[in-house]
């Protein structure tokens, strides 16, 4: 089921009517029945345990069929912004579409806690994605963001043993 992950790891606050709790997360609890996505990203300077950016591509599910929603990786040290710099980049769980605009502070407590910021966002066009036996290896897009522009690849890695792990840089 699209976004199961996602949805067992968050503590979400109250529907509209009900007095929220401090402790619950005011992060969208996303919709799934989207069909065609906008080819949006976004990339969120998270201020959590430790401080690391959040890069999001809205793509599907299966990376080519199922509904729409934010593939997610953490970066730590942020999406390259000049040329043949690599970051690592590892893979975490889908996203909701609701959140290519969510920012706000996640409470204590709660997964991810600390203050989720929109670091850069605009669009993108997927130029590759090559796989082996249905696993994606490597994606190749454009982004068209505020601050990021430009043709970037991100290719599937087994750093440290790692299977979520995958190399980001701009080409």
């Amino acid at each position: 089921m699209p976004l199961e992950k996602y949805l067992k790891k968050r503590k979400f606050a109250p529907l509209r009517g009900i007095t929220r709790s401090v402790k619950k997360t005011s992060e969208p609890r996303g919709s799934i029945n989207i069909k065609n996505g906008k080819n949006r990203f976004v990339v969120h300077e998270h201020h959590a345990r430790n401080l690391h950016y959040d890069f999001r591509l809205e793509l599907p599910e299966d990376w080519d069929k199922g509904s729409i929603v934010l593939k997610s990786w953490a970066v730590p040290k942020g999406v390259p912004i000049a040329s043949g710099v690599k970051h690592l980049a590892i893979q975490v769980e889908d996203h909701p579409v609701d959140y290519l605009n969510f920012k706000g502070i996640i409470p204590e407590g709660n997964y991810g806690a600390g203050t989720v910021k929109i670091w850069d966002q605009g669009k993108f066009i997927k130029l590759k994605v090559y796989k082996v036996n249905k696993v994606v290896k490597e994606l190749g897009f454009e982004l068209k963001g505020k601050k990021l522009k430009g043709k970037y690849v991100m290719i599937k890695t087994n750093f440290a043993g790692n299977k979520n792990s995958w190399l980001i840089f701009k080409k």
